[in-house]
Formats: structure tokens, C-alpha cells, sequence
């Protein structure tokens, strides 16, 4: 029986523009004691990814247009954050006071672009954005990570996103490379000898869920996890296959 093992990477410092993620990671798993192996992934939080990357914006600096006026006033939500909202998005979905639902133009559904608030910077208005590019991000880990250790992995990058018809966020993949996204088992036989038509796991968003219990929502400071014994062979993969083709979905 396979075990799947989550282990929260300890001493993730603070990071800031520009601060080399592979040598951390790296650093990190040296003093967890773990020495990577062929089939191990490591699954680390956008927010980590997006700060090394400079994604920050200070609101302060922000000219709302008349779009995300009309939309503030609708949302009774600060307009310099609205236009940013509308900046990342490629359409808004839903919207009420207090949220606005929009197709990322990463090609996700999520509240408010993903812009984040919460544990970005200290002082002044700054907000958060994703990746952009969380595939590319995952990719250069993964092949900066393989090139110290020798083994092949996989890299997924996560985040915490809310559910149609569920409370409580749950964290879903947004970028990966070298896992699975989707594994499809049509076709596959299940344990009465019925032969599956429709079955298809979203492999990578299991994975995020899980990890996200370790690196928690607050003050935790564990936003990367090493995980062992994933029960699906490696493959070349991106954030596409996890998205369902438009003309499928009955809930946009």
C-alpha cells in the first residue's frame, strides 16, 4: 500500500523581490533532512512565487478608470483595487457587495483576481498579484531544483481559492510542471469489474488541497511542502489540462 508523506519545509525566510527560490528551497530541504528522490514534488504557495518575482503594486500609485469606478460603486470595494482586479481578468463573472468573481486571464474562475491583502508587506497599501506565468515559474524551479539534486520531480504551485456551492477555500493548483494535472481513468476497471466511462482525477488540485493544510492561512510560515509517495507517474503537464473547455461548463 502506497504512502503518501506531506513534510512542511522549515526555515522559509521572509521573501522579497528578487530573492533566489531554488537556493532556498534547496537550503530548506537540507535542513529538513530530506534528500529529494525520483517521484517527489514539491508544492509551494503563489505568494512566495509571486514576491520573488516582484508582482507587488502599491494602490497608492493606481488610476481607477471609469469601469472600475461603476464596479467599486456596485461593490462598495476600494476602486484602485477594482482596477487591478479588472487588469488581471479577462471578464467579470458574478458580483456583489463585497466580491467580484472573475475569469483570471490565467483562465480560472477565483474572487477578486487573486489579488491578496493579507501577509504581503508591513507598511503602505500594497496588494499582491499571482504569478504571471505560474507554469513558467514551476518549470525553471523544477529544472533549477533537478540541476542540485539529480532527481526528478515535480513542481506544482498553489493557492487558496472558494468553491461553487461550498463555503471555506480549499487550495487548487495554478501552476505545475513535471506531475499530472488530470489522470484520466476511462477505461479503467473498477472493484465489481465496471469499466469507468467518465472517471478523471484532478491529481494536481488533491495535491494542493492536501499541502494547503500544512501551510495553513495565517501566520504558519510553512509555504513550501515536500511530498513522498504521490500514487501517479510523472508526466509533462500544465495548468490548461486542470481548466475545463468553456463550452462544457454549465456554470459560467
Amino acid at each position: 500500500m502506497n504512502q503518501l508523506v506531506f513534510t512542511a519545509l522549515p526555515g522559509i525566510p521572509m521573501i522579497d523581490t528578487g530573492d533566489n527560490l531554488i537556493e532556498i528551497v534547496v537550503n530548506s530541504l537540507r535542513q529538513a533532512e530530506i534528500q529529494l528522490a525520483d517521484g517527489d514534488i514539491l508544492v509551494l504557495a503563489q505568494k512566495i512565487i509571486s514576491k520573488a518575482e516582484g508582482r507587488w503594486v502599491n494602490l497608492t500609485a493606481v488610476v481607477p478608470g471609469e469601469e472600475a469606478l461603476a464596479l467599486a460603486a456596485e461593490t462598495n470595494k476600494d476602486p484602485r483595487l477594482v482596477e487591478m482586479i479588472l487588469q488581471e481578468s479577462s471578464r467579470v463573472s458574478r458580483k456583489r457587495p463585497g466580491l467580484i468573481i472573475v475569469e483570471h486571464r490565467l483562465g480560472f474562475i477565483c474572487a477578486n483576481a487573486g489579488i491578496d491583502h493579507s501577509n504581503v508587506r508591513g507598511e503602505g497599501d500594497w496588494v499582491l498579484l499571482l504569478p504571471a506565468d505560474p507554469d513558467k515559474s514551476a518549470q525553471q524551479l523544477r529544472e533549477g531544483i533537478t540541476s542540485v539534486s539529480g532527481a526528478r520531480i515535480g513542481v506544482a504551485i498553489v493557492d487558496s481559492h472558494g468553491r461553487a456551492w461550498r463555503n471555506g477555500t480549499v487550495g487548487i493548483t495554478i501552476g505545475l510542471a513535471g506531475l499530472p494535472g488530470v489522470v484520466n481513468c476511462v477505461g479503467e476497471v473498477d472493484l465489481f469489474g465496471y469499466k469507468l466511462v467518465a472517471t478523471e482525477i484532478g491529481a494536481a488540485d488533491e495535491l494542493a488541497a492536501g499541502a494547503s493544510l500544512l501551510m495553513g492561512q495565517v501566520d504558519e510560515a510553512t509555504p513550501a511542502v515536500h511530498v513522498r509517495g504521490f500514487p501517479y507517474a510523472l508526466r509533462e503537464a500544465e495548468l490548461g489540462e486542470l481548466l475545463r473547455d468553456p463550452e462544457m461548463d454549465l456554470y459560467r
